[in-house]
C-alpha cells in the first residue's frame, strides 16, 4: 500500500512538473559554474523550450563561450541582451514575440557590482557604482516585465536570484546587499501586478553562497562558503543543480500557488543566528 502510494504520488509529481511545450527565457548564463546554467539545464531536463540571451562584447567572446556552452539544450532563441541598452531589450521580445508568440517563464539571473565595491566599507561605495549595482542587479527585472508583460501566457512564471545578504549585513556584500533588497521589493510589486490579469507569478530564490565566477569578486566568497559550510543546518552549501531544481519548481503547475516569495535554498543558513 505504501510503496504503491509513493509510486503514485511521484508519478504525479512527475507530470506535474513537466515544462513540455513552455517557452522559457533564461538570462545571465556566462560560464558552466553560474548558477543561471544549472537552472537553464534543469528547465530543458524537465522539457522546456529554451531562449538564451547573453552580454554582447565587441569581440564576441561572451557570444562564443555561451554558445559553446548551451548548443546541448538546443536553444531555439539565442539572442545578445545588455540590460543597459533599452533598444537592445525592446529587440529582444520583438523576436519573442515573432518567433514563439508568447512567453511562459523568465529567468532573471543578472547581478553586478564593481569589484571595489564588494571589499572594505559600504560608506565607501561611489555614486557611480551604487547607481550601476541598482540598475543592473535590481532595476532591470522591471523592465524586463514590463517587455515580457504582453507576452506572458496564463500562469506564466519569473524568477529571480537573490541572496541572504539583502536582509544581513554580510561582509564586503555591501551595495550588492542593497541591490538584492531592492530586488526583493521588486519581486513583491511586480506580483501584485502580474497576477490579477493573467495569474502571472513573480518569485526570487534566496541561494546560499556557491563559488561562481561572478562571487569570486566577492571579497572572503570562500569564507562565507565555509561559514554555511560550519553552521547550516545541512552541513554544507548548495549546488546550481538544486537552485536549478527549484526554479523548475517554480515555473511548474506545482507552484501555482506561489507568488511574490523568496525561497531559500541554502542548506537551512538563514534560520540560524550567524
Amino acid at each position: 500500500m505504501g510503496e504503491n502510494y509513493e509510486n503514485v504520488l511521484k508519478y504525479f509529481v512527475q507530470m506535474l512538473l513537466d515544462l513540455s511545450g513552455k517557452k522559457i527565457l533564461v538570462t545571465g548564463i556566462a560560464n558552466n559554474r553560474s548558477i543561471a546554467w544549472g537552472i537553464a539545464q534543469q528547465l530543458h531536463a524537465a522539457g522546456a523550450e529554451l531562449g538564451i540571451t547573453y552580454l554582447p562584447d565587441e569581440k564576441g567572446r561572451f557570444e562564443t563561450k555561451v554558445r559553446e556552452l548551451t548548443n546541448p539544450l538546443k536553444p531555439s532563441l539565442f539572442l545578445p541582451l545588455n540590460v543597459q541598452d533599452n533598444s537592445q531589450m525592446e529587440s529582444v521580445f520583438e523576436t519573442i514575440n515573432n518567433d514563439w508568440g508568447r512567453l511562459d517563464g523568465l529567468i532573471h539571473c543578472l547581478a553586478f557590482a564593481g569589484k571595489e565595491e564588494l571589499i572594505g566599507d559600504f560608506s565607501a561605495t561611489t555614486a557611480e557604482g551604487f547607481s550601476r549595482a541598482l540598475e543592473i542587479s535590481a532595476y532591470s527585472l522591471a523592465p524586463l516585465c514590463r517587455h515580457a508583460k504582453p507576452l506572458f501566457s496564463k500562469g506564466a512564471g519569473v524568477v529571480t536570484l537573490t541572496y541572504l545578504g539583502s536582509e544581513r549585513a554580510i561582509p564586503n556584500y555591501n551595495v550588492m546587499g542593497v541591490a538584492k533588497a531592492a530586488l526583493e521589493a521588486s519581486v513583491r510589486y511586480l506580483s501584485a501586478e502580474l497576477g490579477p490579469e493573467n495569474e502571472v507569478r513573480v518569485n526570487a530564490i534566496s541561494a546560499g553562497p556557491i563559488r561562481t565566477l561572478a562571487s569570486s569578486a566577492i571579497g572572503g566568497i570562500l569564507d562565507m562558503i565555509h561559514n554555511v559550510e560550519e553552521k547550516a543546518p545541512l552541513r554544507r552549501t548548495v549546488t546550481q543543480t538544486e537552485v536549478g531544481n527549484t526554479a523548475a519548481f517554480l515555473l511548474s503547475n506545482l507552484s501555482s500557488g506561489i507568488s511574490g516569495q523568496t525561497i531559500y535554498v541554502d542548506a537551512g543558513y538563514c534560520i540560524n543566528g550567524m
